[in-house]
């Protein structure tokens, strides 16, 4: 093997281009099984890079089992067969292998901006929290009661729902809201309606109680409602302000169908109020359970559009199942923070919440629409953008015929982390590939830095010229 030519780029160390290089070759066919490669000497000199450099390269393909040194021989390709790491790229939905590369841009979903935090504010109250008496107690089992008063008078201000301290309950996570709220569901309610795709999280929940699943097609359009009237279930799933993964929400008409037929089957609609707070083009539709607060159960939590270290969520629950539930878990000790909920009413009574809602709306608006614009100007029509309306990510369809893993791979080679959509998929796949991007936490210069990053990683022609002999 002779003349071999790399174009370096200047965004990546010299070895780790070379060892990616060699990996593809050896994958893609284009070098044999047993082929002996160039001595680290005359790679380096061919290269014209220094003997470091080509050894670390060779080292990570041993360690990976591409090569194998054979002493004083030299080093030498394997069997692709026998090669103990080796990926297969398909869209399956199984998760990605963690890549060992260093992540320089991490296109996160449900971080929170950290230099917007109102940290004074916050550790200011959480001292005044300290002071009060009650936080050197257990705590009530349901939530404490100024945050209840807190939480129904912002729900009925920003959402329409009308709702009494009482009907609501404190937990630590949605997830764990449902696992609750399954265990009084399950002995009426054996199924459950889900959305396909839908939040996976709640699926798991469900699945924690053997729910049996039907699911409703969800298009980047919206939901699709007319196989509702065939399906058993009389217990349905939905995120209707802010579809997870799609981050499109339902049409009026589309929540009147759903509360009529809920009505109609004497059942209960499971309401995720998932990101509610931010929409940027127009204000959120009524929430469900404000138009029939008797056959929905609502869930809001604080960490997506506060903290999601802070650990609180709540849920709103009918008459009916607000009884069951109470003497089902009156002597299970509460699962947050008695601390953060003080703190947290006190935060919302004094104003500071809304302060940050709307601080943080502005904020996330400007970026979700600078993100925007660099997908469009480095990548034009070789991807369809969704979701850019609301929420804190969108997401990216691929137009070309490669996996979601591939994607993935291929970004982490160039520090970039970005973030699969097959985990929310039951049936409804898609036929592209479709990348989820959370911005919240990245600065103006880390979006621009990550998505030019990101065309290299998936544009770019790779710049290899092997003569073999």
């Amino acid at each position: 093997m002779k003349n071999i030519i790399f174009a370096f780029e200047d965004d990546l160390p010299k070895y780790k281009q070379i060892y990616e290089q060699f990996k593809l070759l050896i994958e893609q066919g284009k070098l044999n099984a047993n082929e002996q490669l160039p001595s680290i000497r005359e790679l380096a000199q061919s290269l014209q890079v220094s003997r470091n450099t080509t050894l670390m390269a060779y080292e990570q393909l041993v360690a990976e089992g591409y090569i194998r040194g054979e002493g004083r021989k030299g080093y030498f390709i394997n069997e692709l067969e026998t090669l103990p790491f080796q990926v297969t790229l398909s869209s399956s939905n199984k998760k990605p292998s963690e890549s060992s590369n260093p992540i320089l841009i991490d296109f996160r979903p449900g971080a929170v901006d950290q230099k917007q935090f109102p940290l004074k504010t916050w550790r200011r109250l959480y001292n005044q929290a300290l002071t009060l008496p009650e936080s050197f107690q257990y705590g009530e089992p349901f939530g404490e009661l100024c945050l209840r008063e807190q939480i129904a008078t912002y729900l009925l201000q920003s959402r329409g729902v009308r709702t009494e301290a009482d009907s609501i309950i404190i937990g630590s996570s949605t997830q764990q809201m449902l696992i609750n709220l399954g265990n009084i569901l399950k002995s009426d309610f054996p199924s459950v309606i889900v959305e396909d795709p839908g939040y996976d999280g709640a699926r798991e929940a469900f699945q924690f109680h053997r729910f049996s699943f039907e699911a409703i097609p969800v298009q980047e359009t919206g939901a699709n409602l007319s196989q509702l009237e065939q399906m058993k279930s009389r217990l349905i799933y939905v995120t209707p302000s802010h579809h997870s993964p799609y981050g499109v929400s339902m049409s009026i008409q589309q929540r009147h169908t759903l509360i009529q037929w809920i009505n109609k089957r004497k059942g209960y609609m499971i309401e995720d109020d998932y990101d509610s707070e931010f929409r940027y083009t127009q204000q959120p539709f009524p929430a469900l359970a404000s138009i029939d607060p008797a056959r929905v159960v609502y869930l809001g939590n604080f960490s997506k559009s506060f903290l999601p270290g802070i650990r609180l969520s709540y849920m709103v629950l009918p008459q009916p199942l607000l009884k069951v539930y109470k003497k089902q878990f009156l002597y299970f000790e509460s699962t947050t923070s008695i601390l953060n909920q003080f703190t947290m009413a006190k935060f919302m009574e004094s104003g500071e919440w809304s302060r940050h809602i709307k601080r943080m709306r502005l904020v996330y608006k400007q970026k979700m629409h600078y993100i925007v614009s660099e997908l469009k100007t480095q990548f034009k029509d070789n991807i369809t953008i969704i979701g850019e309306q609301s929420g804190l990510y969108l997401l990216v369809k691929v137009h070309w015929d490669c996996s979601e893993e591939l994607l993935i791979q291929q970004a982490s080679f160039y520090g970039i982390k970005v973030y699969p959509t097959s985990i929310y998929f039951v049936n409804n796949n898609t036929d592209k590939p479709i990348i989820k991007l959370g911005f919240t936490n990245l600065t103006f210069e880390d979006i621009k830095s990550g998505i030019s990053l990101l065309k290299k990683a998936w544009l770019k022609k790779l710049p290899v010229i092997i003569n073999s002999v």
